[in-house]
């Protein structure tokens, strides 16, 4: 049946009505910038790091860590990174994390650049002090962000490392956690005035002191333990020879070992010296030392507990 004119005119006239306020619409709304735009799209945040600021993932998927502290904090905020450099080829990934899938891209002090872009990461965390003259190349791969350096108290890397995951309150929840549980033990136990040492062999000739601004040293002190004076490198360590293990004494030893119950890690200076030791305690190295972050603190705390509830 053909439709009358005018009830055609009125149907052209009614689409050009709706054409014109959909313009008018388009119009009246504020213009974004190219940036704004491209961030919108692409579900970006901004992150201030010690290279200046980076364009972030609102949601990282795919991440390569390059420092333990990286990669400890990342699996305790629950992500697992795709990629992480290790402590050494031969340790791999540290078993204490408890995670699978995450493939090593060379070493803390010489990641793999190859490895690292074949993993098509979204986010690199790395640090300046290791890893500067890799910025620009690791730049290229994927965002990048970096901590200042590896030395610097281990609570706020903790927080930029939320940050540039998307994950800074939950960050910050884990630390109030570390913190608190600091404040429990040390309420708990008698420890005022007790002196404690934290020593790592290096090798025969060389064994290393862990001080207050060190990450094991820092939870020693923050149970209530006092780590006796040395000539701290920057508050972290202090190293001595064999000879001078007498300058390590403390009323509680704790030495870093890769097998606690191998007692022949102990290094023979200590144990030729059983007077001045009367507390000797191997603890595991993988998270004293190398577990830095909330993860391998949470296992330092629980060490820490443990030994003081055998002194009662």
């Amino acid at each position: 049946m053909r439709v009358p004119r005018y009830r055609r005119v009125l149907a052209l006239a009614s689409a050009l009505f709706v054409a014109a306020l959909a313009l008018t619409g388009c119009a009246s709304q504020p213009q974004q910038s190219g940036a704004d735009q491209a961030a919108a799209a692409s579900g970006t945040r901004t992150v201030k790091h010690a290279r200046g600021t980076t364009e972030v993932p609102e949601d990282p998927q795919r991440v390569v860590t390059l420092e333990p502290v990286e990669l400890d904090t990342a699996v305790a905020l629950g992500v697992t990174p795709v990629g992480a450099a290790v402590a050494s080829n031969v340790s791999g990934i540290p078993g204490y994390l408890g995670v699978d899938g995450v493939a090593p891209v060379g070493t803390v002090p010489e990641p793999d650049l190859e490895a690292i872009a074949a993993l098509k990461p979204d986010l690199i965390l790395g640090t300046e002090s290791r890893h500067s003259k890799l910025y620009d190349q690791l730049q290229a791969i994927a965002p990048t962000v970096f901590m200042e350096t590896q030395a610097d108290p281990w609570q706020e890397n903790v927080r930029l490392i939320g940050k540039a995951l998307g994950r800074e309150d939950a960050a910050q929840n884990l630390l109030d956690e570390f913190n608190g549980r600091c404040e429990q033990i040390a309420g708990k136990f008698d420890v005022e005035g007790k002196t404690a040492n934290l020593v790592r062999p290096r090798d025969e000739t060389t064994l290393s002191l862990y001080g207050p601004t060190s990450f094991a040293g820092g939870a020693l002190e923050c149970v209530g333990l006092s780590i006796p004076e040395q000539n701290w490198e920057d508050g972290l360590m202090a190293d001595i020879s064999p000879e001078n293990i007498l300058t390590a004494q403390a009323d509680y030893v704790f030495v870093a070992t890769a097998d606690v119950d191998d007692a022949s890690t102990i290094p023979a200076a200590i144990t030729q010296n059983g007077t001045a030791f009367p507390s000797v305690t191997p603890v595991d190295t993988s998270y004293w030392i190398s577990g830095v972050g909330p993860g391998g603190g949470k296992l330092v705390l629980d060490d820490i507990e443990q030994f003081l509830e055998a002194q009662q």
